[in-house]
């Protein structure tokens, strides 16, 4: 298997969490330039945001409105970092909030498997309990 290509953390833009239209916005990252800004719901970035939920994609060619950031990219999961709401600033209780995402590609199709996603799933757990959002 190929080594990953970029990775990139996106966050919640604090401007826009009580607006109709979350979006993320670009954290640290490897790789090359990537989108800066990713509204919930587009592409693999923004769908696991919106869906609270990790997406494994083993062909980003095939997967509707793929935003490709890098060429080389023929796979990609995206893990979200979820917070229950009352643990961050003005939060509601009980709600669960998407507060960031990891995103990691692959030169290969069929990049990732279930170690993957089950690693990325642990360390997105972990940051979400360590870290003040």
């Amino acid at each position: 298997m190929s080594p990953p290509l970029p990775y990139s953390f996106y966050t919640l833009d604090p401007k826009k969490t009580s607006s109709s239209k979350p979006q993320l916005i670009l954290g640290p990252f490897q790789g090359k330039v990537a989108c800066q800004i990713i509204q919930f719901g587009r592409g693999v970035c923004g769908t696991a945001a919106a869906g609270q939920e990790t997406q494994v994609v083993p062909d980003v060619e095939k997967f509707p409105g793929h935003i490709a950031c890098d060429g080389d990219s023929r796979s990609e999961i995206v893990v979200p970092i979820i917070v229950n709401c009352g643990e961050t600033e003005g939060g509601e209780e009980g709600k669960k909030v998407v507060v960031a995402i990891i995103d990691v590609d692959c030169a290969d199709v069929d990049g990732f498997d279930d170690v993957d996603r089950k690693y990325l799933e642990q360390l997105a757990e972990l940051l979400a309990r360590s870290c003040d959002w």
